[in-house]
């Protein structure tokens, strides 16, 4: 299982919940810049975004970064983060706090999964979380991908009044755009970022290469945020890409991803890859580090609580 060694006592539900959101919130807020750099590239080339921008051209990761705090300063790196965590307290405790539980009822409570249940029980999570949490995914990335410059008109002044023009200007149907692609973006990002996470932290420990600590954690998270990137890059340009757009600009997500390849070519579904692979990588390094150590110390806290009553 996800942060255990076999000795250890299992940690319930609620413990690994709270954890994991807990866990996701830290990371974003270490690594929310990259996620921003990484929005701004996937929409560079838009006809919207081109006309409001003009003249600003982003270029790679740390020049997305120097150019906005330049033009809109470093505040501006930080747009949406509280949808940011207000996703991720939704969003994260399902998709990983749930990850173990669904796994075992998959498997039938055997001690050891085989890598189909484990890629069904990651699809069936992140499929979850996306389902409960996309109408803070909206506002994130719109917030994101908002121009803070003078004389450019702001889409949005807070995160609850993007809740409410939205649903005022687009419908319920608005919260929820992007939710086809978003769940197989996060059915794939969950399914491998998890089970390559699982596997990788198992056979290191089972050839014995690290114990269960803070350097095998951090090569297992690594590793999983590479290959999550190289999976799930295409599907993440296109939801940010349609989550982000006006009402009528794209018929669908497909139209969406066809429109794509047709005026920008295929390098256009790889753009913001670099970003997406620094976001990840450090994302999965800070979440899956603070997972395991939060979840101890809640497991010791709650231990404690039960001896002295």
């Amino acid at each position: 299982m996800v942060g255990m060694k076999p000795s250890d006592t299992p940690p319930t539900l609620g413990v690994k919940l709270l954890s994991a959101g807990s866990a996701a919130c830290i990371a974003d807020l270490v690594t929310f810049p990259l996620d921003t750099a990484k929005v701004r590239l996937q929409i560079q080339g838009e006809k919207v975004v081109s006309e409001a921008t003009k003249g600003i051209r982003y270029r790679g990761v740390f020049g997305t970064i120097s150019t906005m705090i330049r033009t809109e300063g470093p505040r501006s790196l930080y747009n949406g983060l509280v949808a940011g965590l207000q996703r991720q307290m939704c969003f994260a405790s399902i998709r990983i706090g749930f990850y173990d539980n669904v796994k075992n009822f998959y498997s039938g409570g055997a001690d050891t999964a085989n890598i189909g249940i484990r890629i069904l029980a990651g699809c069936t999570t992140g499929a979850m979380a996306v389902s409960f949490a996309q109408p803070t995914d909206v506002v994130k990335v719109r917030f994101q991908a908002q121009v803070n410059l003078t004389g450019v008109a702001r889409r949005y002044t807070g995160t609850m009044q993007a809740y409410k023009h939205i649903f005022n200007h687009e419908g319920i149907r608005g919260l929820w755009k992007g939710c086809l692609p978003n769940i197989t973006r996060n059915a794939l990002v969950n399914c491998t970022e998890l089970v390559t996470y699982d596997l990788i932290k198992e056979a290191i420990l089972r050839h014995n290469l690290l114990s269960d600590n803070l350097p095998c954690h951090f090569a297992s998270a690594f590793g999983a945020g590479f290959v999550t990137t190289c999976i799930a890059s295409p599907v993440d340009v296109v939801k940010t890409r349609y989550m982000n757009s006006p009402p009528g600009q794209y018929k669908s997500a497909i139209n969406c991803a066809w429109t794509m390849a047709t005026k920008e070519g295929p390098t256009a579904f790889y753009k913001g890859f670099v970003p997406s692979f620094l976001r990840l990588g450090s994302w999965n390094v800070v979440m899956f580090v603070s997972f395991e150590q939060l979840k101890r110390v809640m497991m010791v806290g709650k231990q404690k609580m039960e001896d002295k009553s």
